[in-house]
């Protein structure tokens, strides 16, 4: 046995452990999202801060620049601080990003689905079989990326944003956080790999608007 890479494998197999505890013990997002007991405080963004908050997302979404003027427009943009320190961006009431504390921005689904290009550097696809655990919440595991018809076609560092397709479905399911890289998922091929923050018919799918 290769000693090293029998060593490296349990490393990364305490890792997955690691991750999969910090998961559980992380609050869903929007689970279980009321906008009208979750929102504490709703404000214009002021257009200072709107320049940042785009520079910020075509650093993580390279694809999104040429539309990023059609997204955000200068006017009418909007910030919603919900509980567990959860920020919604907001184009006329709209949610299309949402962050925690001072972490990478998220897209929301509504907007992944106009825009799907924008984001196609960020997406993983897992198996047909993992949709039901998905549309309920769980968080993802390792299996449904590497069986025959998942992908892994971007290698997306630990705690980022990957958009989450599956199977045969021309739109996304959901968008999490990373919680294992492209080449520990192959490696490990067990437990949790991406945080389920956000997907079709939770709390924010449902609210279409935040006024």
């Amino acid at each position: 046995v290769n000693t090293a890479a029998h060593t490296s494998l349990h490393a990364a197999a305490a890792a997955a452990n690691s991750n999969a505890a910090a998961a559980t013990n992380k609050t869903k997002m929007f689970k279980k999202f009321d906008p009208a007991e979750a929102v504490s405080s709703r404000s214009q963004v002021k257009s200072s801060v709107v320049r940042g908050i785009r520079a910020a997302l075509v650093e993580q979404y390279p694809l999104i620049e040429d539309v990023i003027d059609e997204i955000l427009p200068k006017k009418d943009i909007s910030m919603a601080k919900c509980q567990n320190h959860v920020n919604i961006l907001c184009a006329a009431q709209e949610p299309l990003f949402f962050q925690q504390r001072d972490g990478p921005w998220y897209p929301t689904l509504r907007l992944v689905h106009r825009r799907k290009s924008c984001f196609a550097t960020s997406t993983w696809q897992t198996d047909a079989g993992a949709i039901r655990f998905v549309l309920g919440g769980a968080n993802i595991m390792c299996p449904g990326f590497t069986s025959e018809d998942g992908a892994l076609d971007h290698d997306l560092p630990k705690g980022s944003p990957v958009v989450i397709g599956a199977h045969g479905k021309k739109h996304a399911m959901a968008v999490g956080q990373v919680l294992m890289g492209r080449d520990a998922v192959r490696e490990v091929n067990k437990g949790h790999c991406v945080e389920n923050l956000h997907f079709l018919g939770d709390g924010l799918w449902q609210a279409e608007k935040l006024d």
